[in-house]
């Protein structure tokens, strides 16, 4: 079950940010993500765009996603246990 949290941003904040609040709501994505608050998929998804976009939006701004010798490791493993590898 998924429960939605609002935030109320004053109209004049957005409007001062020149954004539209699907694209603040993807920069604050973009940010905990960076800053290590969120993971890639959770940042994803709270972007509301599919991985390949936002791999590609991360990769514009040139934001490394983190992804560690081990989390390599562990996809290998996951990999060879479905038979892809």
């Amino acid at each position: 079950m998924s429960t939605m949290i609002s935030i109320e941003i004053p109209r004049e904040v957005i409007h001062a940010t020149r954004m539209t609040p699907q694209e603040l709501k993807q920069e604050l994505s973009i940010y905990l993500f960076q800053q290590g608050r969120l993971s890639f998929g959770k940042a994803r998804e709270m972007a509301g765009m599919t991985v390949w976009a936002f791999q590609q939006l991360l990769g514009s701004r040139e934001i490394p996603i983190h992804y560690k010798v081990e989390d390599y490791e562990e996809d290998l493993t996951t990999l060879g246990e479905l038979g892809r590898l």
